[in-house]
């Protein structure tokens, strides 16, 4: 898969994990891992960008003696998952594009 896309798709596939409740590192790769395969070394760099976007904030707490950082998304996430919505559509209608010029040629 191009780089791109899949960076674009994990960045929203991490905004979706923490749009209902807020999350913590560790739980936000359990969330996604049935989805997608996303790592630590992956998933960090996303939160800083996301966060350094605006796209969420993170608040720490205390748990178990150590602060952990719970990632909350802001209006600006919420808004870029619904950009992703319809840009989806528009990915939907490419792809059944292309894979409708692949099944004619067959």
């Amino acid at each position: 898969m191009d780089i791109q896309i899949k960076r674009g798709l994990l960045d929203v596939c991490v905004l979706a994990a923490i749009k209902d409740e807020d999350s913590y590192g560790y739980q936000i790769i359990k969330d996604i891992r049935p989805y997608i395969e996303i790592s630590e070394s992956t998933l960090y760099p996303i939160l800083r960008r996301l966060e350094t976007a605006e796209m969420l904030t993170v608040n720490s707490v205390e748990h178990n003696g150590r602060l952990r950082k719970y990632y909350h998304i802001t209006q600006s996430g919420l808004d870029r998952l619904k950009a992703f919505s319809e840009e989806w559509k528009e990915i939907t209608a490419i792809y059944n594009y292309v894979t409708r010029e692949n099944d004619e040629h067959e």
